[in-house]
């Protein structure tokens, strides 16, 4: 990670709150204190990088520099005396000595003790220093023809103020120090000099400042976005691994609470059930009157009554323990051969004398040769017998139910459970499909049940990579099918080939 990614990465620790309002609050009150503290007004650990970046392009161009100013001295050694330009040239290396020694300190100061101001300050001395040797380049008119030198001067001032600009973009003042003087002092001399060719030497150098001072610029914008897009980049990477870390603490956190949730219950079965069994059998002895009459004749109304109520407590922990051995995964299928069209016709006659209480009409309806599936008969016929349930539940008196088994369309088999019933708003479907939750129509008319048989169902056919869909309208009745996929259809598997090897072939033909 870069410095600038470890000062935003350890920015965002500082300003973790719990409240994305305070959060923002304090980010822009972040922001702002790093502007104070900022010599350019943008942010101060933007200026460490950037000023991170002079230092190694003033380092890493320290000798293609010296090389430069070298060879600039011996071109200039034609016109003007060698030991001059040796004086011109050793200053100018010095002043670069001096450039590179303020950027080693620069790079060996620890980052959180960095100030933009004084470095700042120390860096545009340095330049200023290496400006004013490479503006004594005027004095060469001193010693030779002026006239002859004067396009030597102009190549030479080109050359070093596009050096200069390149290397030292990342900071503004530096490079403004470094190209200004040697260009005053160039164009002044030419333009003291005086003709046609002088000014228009002397105007190409000063408008040659002005571009590369621009161009600086420039690249300096760029260097200066690319910076913050890399620090917004850092920020949003870490703030996605912040809420990857929260996220995979809260599943911890709900997988703990799920397995305390199905430890509690597979606890409490064995507890509720021990007392229910024996509720539901002794208020069957009494109701029954296996011991004899009754002296009260409600008596036997109200053992009924708990009988029932028993039943239904049961069946409530039974369904708790089915629902919480499948979210925990602990639910597994004995799979064999099965015939839907079996189970679904035991669970029509077991719930038929329900239905005829009602006088409601059930009508099963078979598809034609109906091949076996594969799968869970026990769940399977759960399923069936929950739809059914339902379907009577909230079906009117002499309402019709229709269950019809049959192929589905892509060559799987289907239970469909339809009613005339009031149906479900649409509204409502998500909810009557959730764990626990009821329909308006289940709240007024006070059914009994925890709205667990559906989401049971759902389940159930996802273990067998099934699908259940639920279709309904107001005042037209409900549709439930639960399919099951074609790779479980027996005549939808591959006949197993046994495969002989050559040798029993040929004993059989010998």
């Amino acid at each position: 990670m870069s410095k600038t990614s470890m000062s935003v990465h350890d920015a965002n620790v500082r300003e973790r709150p719990g409240h994305d309002g305070k959060r923002t609050a304090q980010k822009a009150v972040l922001e702002a204190r790093q502007r104070l503290t900022s010599s350019s007004g943008t942010r101060a650990d933007f200026d460490f990088e950037l000023m991170h970046d002079y230092a190694d392009s003033r380092i890493g161009a320290a000798l293609p520099m010296a090389a430069i100013v070298s060879i600039l001295a011996i071109v200039a050694s034609f016109w003007v005396p060698l030991m001059v330009t040796t004086i011109w040239a050793g200053l100018v290396i010095s002043s670069l000595l001096i450039v590179v020694v303020t950027a080693r300190r620069f790079k060996s100061v620890d980052p959180a003790k960095f100030n933009a101001a004084r470095w700042t300050t120390s860096f545009v001395a340095a330049e200023s220093l290496g400006g004013l040797a490479l503006s004594l380049l005027a004095l060469f008119t001193l010693v030779t023809d002026p006239e002859a030198l004067a396009p030597v001067m102009f190549a030479m001032v080109l050359v070093s103020i596009a050096s200069n600009a390149i290397a030292t973009h990342t900071l503004p003042p530096a490079t403004l120090m470094s190209t200004l003087p040697v260009t005053a002092t160039v164009s002044i001399s030419l333009i003291a000099l005086g003709g046609t060719l002088n000014y228009t030497l002397a105007a190409v150098a000063i408008c040659g400042e002005i571009f590369f001072v621009y161009l600086a610029r420039q690249l300096h914008n760029s260097e200066l976005e690319t910076i913050t897009h890399q620090a917004e980049k850092d920020t949003l990477i870490y703030e996605l691994e912040e809420a990857r870390n929260m996220s995979d603490e809260a599943r911890r956190h709900a997988e703990q609470a799920n397995i305390a949730k199905s430890q509690f219950l597979a606890t409490m079965s064995h507890e509720l059930r021990t007392p229910l069994n024996a509720i539901i059998g002794f208020s069957e002895v009494l109701k029954s009157e296996l011991l004899g009459p009754h002296q009260v004749p409600q008596y036997k109304e109200y053992a009924g009554d708990i009988h029932a109520s028993g039943q239904h407590l049961l069946n409530l922990i039974n369904e708790l323990l089915d629902l919480s051995r499948i979210e925990a995964g602990k639910y597994e299928l004995n799979e064999e051969v099965v015939s839907l069209v079996d189970i679904a016709d035991d669970c029509r006659r077991m719930m038929e004398l329900r239905a005829k209480s009602k006088n409601i009409e059930l009508v099963f309806s078979v598809g034609d040769n109906l091949p076996k599936i594969w799968g869970d008969e026990r769940a399977i016929r759960q399923v069936v017998l929950n739809l059914l349930s339902n379907a009577i539940k909230f079906t009117p008196q002499q309402g019709k139910i229709v269950l019809v088994v049959q192929r589905s369309g892509d060559g799987g088999q289907l239970i469909s459970v339809k009613d005339n019933g009031p149906g479900i708003p649409e509204s409502e479907i998500a909810t009557v499909l959730s764990s626990f939750g009821q329909g308006s129509l289940a709240q007024k008319t006070a059914e009994q049940g925890a709205g667990l048989g559906l989401p049971i169902v759902q389940k159930i056919m996802d273990l067998h990579q099934g699908r259940f869909d639920l279709f309904s309208k107001l005042r037209f009745g409900t549709e439930v099918i639960a399919t099951f996929p074609r790779a479980r259809v027996m005549d939808a598997l591959a006949p197993v080939v046994e495969k002989r090897n050559r040798l029993e072939i040929y004993s059989e033909a010998g």
